[in-house]
């Protein structure tokens, strides 16, 4: 009876082994908080395809945009706690919102698992061409002989920051005007319905290149090498403007331990695929990596420097 015993406990040990040992054996849902066409949307998709390359199971990209990215959010933490449900977010969510809203309908903390850090990058301030700019001083020269009349677009908290931030250093009035997403802004700001935004370089960078758009400077300290020839703000006139914006997976509070090590396993060699890394050349991005562990203390970190960034800039939460 004992010899049964032990035999029937080692195989209720080894099941869980076994099952995760065949995981993913399904599809998986990528969650995005933004919309199609987006960065984290783009990266996402291209993430995807790598998993379902190593794994064979298809990734299914389900986009969840608007309310500030509470959406998506919101849904990505009520999701199946199995690993099948994995949240591809940036800082919007879990560093920059809890210090912008007096309420949010999740929490950045306790309703998420870490899974792993994917990237980061810098963004891009452009303008309608039909406004008579053509740098970032004939754009603060304009906006404080224009007070209050000229807008900027934004469609995350990234773009907002970034947008409040310039205001804050350059001492202008500009209006602010929210979109669900950055994608849907910079359609505005080609229409002219805006004058202004600061956004990623996925979503701003093709229209410039395009010619819909000018492009008068960059966020982080260094000049990007997909456009060499477009100042940083700083060294255009802004000095000590820097900020940029990550990504990040994460899954529900609750996911087993294991099945978050095998996520990070293969998101962590996903990342580091051709498939990912032709997406970060063409975006300008920092590949990043780590366990669960790292992307908690990071997440930590990233948290108060966004409450500095956000306290400086006089934004008062909503």
């Amino acid at each position: 009876m004992n010899r049964r015993r032990c035999i029937l406990a080692a195989l209720l040990a080894a099941a869980p082994l076994a099952a995760l040992a065949d995981f993913p054996d399904k599809p998986i849902t990528f969650i995005v908080p933004f919309a199609a066409g987006s960065a984290t949307d783009q990266l996402a998709r291209a993430l995807g395809q790598a998993v379902t390359n190593e794994t064979k199971q298809p990734v299914v990209v389900d986009n969840k945009p608007g309310a500030n990215a509470f959406i998506g959010a919101q849904a990505a933490a009520k999701a199946p706690k199995d690993g099948y449900s994995v949240f591809i977010t940036t800082n919007t969510t879990h560093a920059a919102n809890e210090h912008l809203f007096k309420k949010l309908p999740y929490d950045p903390v306790k309703d998420f698992e870490p899974v792993t850090l994917l990237s980061k990058g810098g963004q891009i301030l452009i303008v309608n061409n039909n406004v008579p700019v053509n740098s970032v001083q004939d754009l603060v020269k304009l906006a404080k002989a224009r007070p209050g009349k000229l807008s900027f677009g934004y469609g995350s908290s990234s773009s907002r920051i970034a947008g409040e931030m310039f205001k804050q250093m350059t001492g202008t009035h500009v209006l602010s005007i929210p979109y669900r997403s950055n994608p849907l802004a910079v359609t505005d700001l080609i229409g002219g319905q805006i004058d202004m935004m600061i956004t990623d370089m996925t979503t701003g960078l093709p229209q410039v290149k395009a010619g819909k758009v000018k492009a008068l400077g960059v966020s982080t300290l260094k000049r990007t090498s997909l456009a060499p020839e477009v100042p940083t703000i700083s060294e255009a006139g802004v000095k000590g403007y820097d900020i940029s914006f990550w990504f990040a997976a994460y899954v529900p509070a609750g996911t087993p331990p294991d099945v978050v090590a095998r996520l990070n396993d293969i998101l962590g060699r996903a990342n580091k695929s051709q498939t990912v890394g032709a997406f970060y050349a063409q975006s300008g991005f920092e590949t990043l990596a780590g366990s669960p562990e790292d992307l908690r203390k990071f997440q930590g970190a990233e948290s108060e420097k966004w409450r500095k960034i956000i306290t400086g800039a006089g934004i008062e939460k909503e």
